[in-house]
């Protein structure tokens, strides 16, 4: 009887292949969107870990400047004689053809047991190694590297693409830093008695190896993000398997009341029904990430460029590997979707009597009678909302905030669209437009799935697009602040730039040195700079807090101030204090903001510069002028600078938005594709809905309404219908906007940004989900018109 039971039920679906098709076309949307998403998240986290494990980062404690970026060779021979156990490291970028590659420096013979890259070093010869005859690369990096390293390449897999390991010897040669280090990796085993590190390296501090992956932990809140918005897309998805698994319950109405006419148990049609979804959801499933790769493949390249503007990170973005960790999850997801999507089908089936009959307008009294639970939610999760928009409680309480906003605001739309379709068909002073109100509302138990992926997926659209809009608009702000001197120059040597700035401060209105020099605030990465106050500073720069005169007390030496990100994550303000290097602390007068930078800055004035960092010059200056263009023919004809050396500030400026435009694609592409997914719902759910609608509309037809009359209704209902669902996405687009920018890229970014609106760019999408509609309606109403008389007729032949 099991194996009868079985090919009853999968007779629906042969006498349905629309719905069918439906069902895993729906599955394989959402869980393609999930994979893609995390396949790109695994492909960046691998490249991030292969990074780490170069220089031991994540099992190694080390040892890093406290200010600065490097650390003098002699360092590390003080420290291993007096017992610590540390192997030196040399990190930097050559340039090579078009391509920077990254080389890292190591010492064989110190380095920690269990390096990974030795693994294979210690297959060859060491002489060779330690004498520069050997270089090991990354996957896909000896054609790019041959002909400018003088040595045997041998590729190896364990070490990120794009990068040469070699002895430490060798990199100090590559990056002309002779006795330079980026920083000491300390060995497990230390002996004990050891001289404090205090007392023997007072200019080097400890980086714990739970902490050393740096670019991992910036990159986290990007890909929260990424899959917060590939759990969006599984969702609009998801509601497409929901409404056909519905739709398919009900329509079996009568084969369940049957099979349990004939014998067979409640509890083994459930069996049998969830038997037959678990392997509709593999069939989905494995569509879902062959779908998923590829989409992965043409979107890497994207997240790479935007991993490597917002964060300075390396992902090769051009091979996608098929992981475990991401098609493994995308099959675990499309049988949990499938299940949760099918839990209130089969939930009904169980409480079905055994002599209830199915139909469309069973479907719809039953509708109404769970409308009381889906409002109590609604209202429930959007009080959620409310109560977590007021609680600081990081990303992860961010994220929930958004769930709860969006899945209440999409179980409030049937209920909202059903009052508003009430009033109207109260409101209908013609039969025919009363009959049509009446039988939208009958109909919307069957399109509200689609309608509220529409609603996610336009709300998703009005809300990024705000975001990324108002953060274009202040980044062009925060260009003109930041990028206020005309000419920007680049000297090849010290003594150079002390000859430019002498010869310049005649020939311009000033002359900005740019100082700057990598360290640790507040226990972070970040940078330190000197600033020249004058009229550039004072007269440009915005802050987001400040104190009166807080340029005065700047150039005064007695203050400091600091972008947002670092006071954000230090929890520093204005009227605390800052230790900008040992020994040196210094109140904070101003917090400025600093949008797309992943790290912390601090200004001190030009003379705190150089009192802290004698040896640190600068080598490239800002310069304001009255003539910009005669200024850069007179550096390059009279005072002999390369024009390579000179840009101006337009210039800068369109590769700073050239980075931002870049660093958005991947949201613009997921945005699409979304939508994309809530038009083919809105398609699906019309086309299954069309035959079973022929009762309703067959009496219409009778009564004198042609039948391309009833197929213009059709697109008619599809328009009003997607209308008001753009009406309501309006607000929760803005609102979701909000949440965005308020909470979501505080915590994730450091960054508060101003909200602006866009009305043009709504007015815009609304059209594009008119045109959506309509073209997803079209084919259902055409079908109606083309529809025989005589199958309208049957329908008064038949017993209903």
């Amino acid at each position: 009887m099991t194996w009868a039971g079985l090919v009853a039920l999968w007779s629906h679906w042969v006498r349905h292949p629309l719905q069918l098709l439906t069902l895993v076309a729906g599955l394989a949307l959402a869980t393609g969107l999930w994979s893609a998403v995390q396949a790109v998240n695994a492909e960046a986290r691998a490249s991030y870990d292969a990074a780490a494990t170069t220089l031991g980062e994540g099992r190694f404690d080390a040892l890093l400047p406290s200010v600065g970026e490097t650390i003098p060779m002699k360092r590390f021979l003080e420290l291993r004689r007096v017992g610590w156990q540390v192997s030196p490291i040399l990190e930097g970028k050559i340039d090579i053809g078009e391509e920077q590659v990254r080389v890292v420096g190591l010492e064989p013979l110190t380095s920690p047991r269990g390096f990974e890259q030795f693994s294979s070093i210690k297959t060859y010869d060491l002489v060779d190694v330690l004498s520069g005859r050997i270089v090991f690369v990354g996957p896909k990096t000896a054609d790019l590297v041959k002909g400018s390293i003088d040595a045997l390449i041998i590729e190896d897999l364990n070490i990120s693409p794009k990068t040469v390991v070699a002895d430490i010897s060798v990199v100090q040669s590559l990056l002309n830093q002779p006795n330079s280090l980026t920083r000491l990796v300390l060995s497990e085993a230390q002996p004990l008695g050891r001289p404090a590190l205090a007392a023997i390296a007072p200019d080097l501090v400890l980086m714990k190896a739970a902490d050393g992956n740096e670019i991992g932990r910036l990159t986290d809140s990007f890909h929260l993000n990424l899959t917060a918005f590939g759990l969006l897309s599984f969702a609009v998805g998801i509601f497409i398997v929901h409404g056909a698994i519905g739709l398919a319950v009900e329509q079996r109405r009568g084969m369940v009341r049957t099979m349990r006419a004939v014998g067979m148990s409640l509890n083994r049609i459930i069996l049998l029904l969830t038997l037959e979804l678990t392997m509709l959801a593999l069939v989905g499933g494995v569509l879902g990430i062959l779908l998923g790769y590829f989409v992965a493949a043409s979107l890497l390249p994207g997240v790479a460029a935007t991993l490597e503007g917002l964060y300075g990170a390396e992902v090769t973005g051009e091979n996608l590997q098929l992981r475990p960790v991401w098609w493994l999850s995308g099959l675990a997801m499309a049988l949990v979707g499938t299940l949760l999507a099918a839990t209130d089908a089969l939930w009904r089936i169980r409480r079905m009597p055994i002599l209830s009959r199915g139909g469309a307008r069973a479907w719809s009294m039953a509708a109404v009678r769970g409308r009381r639970v889906q409002a109590l939610m609604a209202v429930g999760l959007l009080g959620a909302s409310g109560m977590l928009a007021v609680v600081d409680g990081g990303l992860i309480t961010g994220f929930v905030l958004l769930a709860c906003l969006l899945l209440g605001a999409a179980l409030a739309l049937p209920l909202s669209l059903g009052f508003i379709l009430k009033i109207a068909q109260q409101s209908a002073r013609q039969v025919v437009w009363e009959w049509f109100w009446a039988d939208t509302r009958q109909q919307l138990p069957g399109l509200s799935l689609a309608l509220m992926a529409l609603l996610l997926a336009m709300a998703a659209n009005v809300g990024v697009s705000t975001m990324v809009s108002s953060f274009r608009l202040t980044f062009v702000g925060f260009l003109d602040q930041r990028l206020a001197s005309d000419i920007y120059v680049t000297t090849n040597s010290i003594e150079q730039a002390a000859q430019l700035e002498k010869y310049l401060i005649p020939r311009s209105s000033a002359v900005l040195p740019l100082l700057s020099i990598g360290t640790r605030l507040a226990g972070q990465p970040a940078e330190l700079f000197g600033a020249r106050v004058g009229p550039t500073y004072t007269e440009n720069w915005r802050f987001l807090a400040f104190t009166q005169d807080a340029w005065s007390q700047v150039g005064a030496g007695s203050a400091v101030i600091v972008n947002e990100q670092l006071a954000r994550r230090a929890e520093l303000w204005v009227g605390d204090s800052l230790a900008i290097a040992p020994g040196k602390v210094l109140p904070i007068v101003g917090v400025f903001g600093d949008y797309g930078n992943p790290i912390g800055q601090a200004i001190v004035s030009e003379g705190m510069f150089h009192q802290l960092f004698p040896n640190r010059h600068a080598t490239r200056f800002g310069i304001r002028s009255n003539n910009p263009q005669g200024l850069i023919n007179v550096l390059t004809d009279s005072f002999g600078l390369p024009a390579r050396n000179i840009i101006d500030q337009a210039a800068i400026k369109a590769i700073s938005m050239q980075v931002f435009d870049r660093t958005f694609i991947v949201t613009g592409a997921l945005n699409v594709l979304t939508l994309a997914v809530a038009a083919f719902a809105i398609l699906t759910s019309l086309l299954t809905l069309a035959a079973m609608r022929i009762p309703q509309l067959a009496p219409v037809w009778a009564l004198g309404l042609t039948r391309r009359e009833v197929g213009l209704l059709e697109v008619v209902r599809a328009i009003v219908l997607a209308g008001l669902t753009g009406l309501f996405a309006l607000p929760l687009g803005l609102a979701l906007a909000w949440v965005l920018l308020a909470i979501v890229n505080v915590d994730a970014f450091g960054w508060r940004l101003p909200m602006y609106f866009f009305p043009a760019d709504y007015l815009r999408l609304g059209l594009f989900a008119l045109i959506a509609s309509i073209v997803a309606a079209l084919w259902p109403a055409f079908q109606l018109i083309r529809i025989p008389p005589t199958q309208l007729l049957k329908v008064f032949a038949n017993v209903r």
